[in-house]
């Protein structure tokens, strides 16, 4: 990741001798879909502060490189961007290179997904979604995350109906920051079986901290086969830290028009952001709106269609999980939702 074309030129070199393949990212927005499946991130000098203010996520295997003498302010950002080494060029052209020949060895990075709802409006139905994915996903016996962007919502908590269950939320997991341990983050964390809930506690709300967001994406892709996140409409900094770390982002809209008049704009904001964005139409269609007519007005790929279930509000109310018994229209629709996203991943 560098805008510096002399040092461009330099690594390329460098990884055309050890025989790899790289990917080349001009700054950290460029960069933000690749960064954590990269089996190594070399970045440039000039790009270090960049990424700091960009609240790029911490991750393994990440160097900050530049020519020497490498400015100051790359050391000091370094051990902030969780860089293992900073190396300086032309010495250490040799170990650049045996870097690059192993990330060529290296096995591939782990396969868990990041699965990112955002409702259209208000009201859309997106905390039920993500509720009813994260069900099916466990009950599927998938390792999941369920993970709760939005400080605002009523607490996906309460979707699943565990709001007396023990375990850190949000305002506890934000004060252990970069220094949480993984296994023990997740221990820690209301579970049942395969699923694990990351929300909001009931005190006033209070934002994710980016840093914290960060290491609990890399905790998820490192540990989860399946994260699933809600997001709020109103996106600050943590959430779209999430959301650029989606491999899918599903846009839930009401079959209604001024609720596609509102999906619009949330899609134009979305869309800076994420690499795949898709839609999903929520019945019933007052004025008999289609589902692909709806996807079309958006100019958006239609990931499926919820026919109406009244029925699991009233569940949800009396504390049973979206989807848990894995019949009717919503976990139909996650089964599939969960199926497009295996294949993705499979692509990828």
């Amino acid at each position: 990741m560098t805008a510096d074309p002399d040092l461009l030129d330099d690594l390329v070199r460098l990884a055309a001798a050890a025989g790899t393949e790289v990917d080349v990212a001009a700054d950290p927005a460029a960069a933000r879909s690749r960064y954590l499946g990269a089996a190594l991130v070399l970045v440039g000098a000039d790009q270090a502060v960049a990424c700091l203010r960009a609240h790029l996520p911490r991750r393994s295997r990440t160097a900050v490189v530049g020519h020497e003498p490498i400015v100051h302010a790359a050391w000091e950002v370094a051990e902030s961007l969780g860089a293992e080494h900073v190396a300086m060029l032309p010495a250490a052209e040799p170990w650049l290179t045996e870097r690059f020949a192993a990330a060529a060895r290296a096995e591939p990075p782990p396969a868990g997904r990041v699965l990112a709802v955002l409702g259209g409006r208000g009201g859309a139905g997106a905390s039920i979604l993500a509720g009813g994915l994260a069900v099916t996903a466990a009950r599927e016996a998938r390792r999941t995350l369920l993970l709760d962007a939005d400080p605002l919502g009523g607490g996906l908590d309460l979707v699943l109906g565990w709001e007396q269950d023990d375990g850190l939320r949000w305002p506890a997991l934000a004060e252990a920051g970069a220094h949480a341990d993984p296994a023990a983050l997740l221990k820690a964390l209301p579970h049942r079986g395969d699923l694990v809930l990351l929300s909001f506690a009931r005190d006033a709300p209070r934002p994710v901290p980016p840093q914290a967001m960060a290491v609990t994406m890399q905790v998820a892709r490192d540990t989860r086969d399946v994260t699933v996140v809600d997001l709020p409409r109103h996106l600050d900094d943590a959430a779209t830290l999430a959301l650029a770390a989606a491999d899918q982002t599903l846009l839930i809209v009401p079959a209604e028009l001024r609720a596609t008049a509102a999906a619009a704009r949330v899609a134009a904001i979305a869309r800076v952001h994420c690499a795949a964005l898709s839609v999903v139409v929520r019945g019933p269609a007052p004025s008999r709106l289609k589902a692909r007519e709806v996807a079309r007005s958006l100019g958006l790929p239609l990931a499926g269609a919820l026919r109406p279930e009244p029925g699991v509000c009233q569940r949800i109310e009396r504390g049973v999980p979206p989807a848990v018994d894995g019949r009717g229209p919503l976990a139909e629709l996650c089964a599939e939702l969960l199926a497009q996203l295996s294949v993705v991943g499979e692509a990828a």
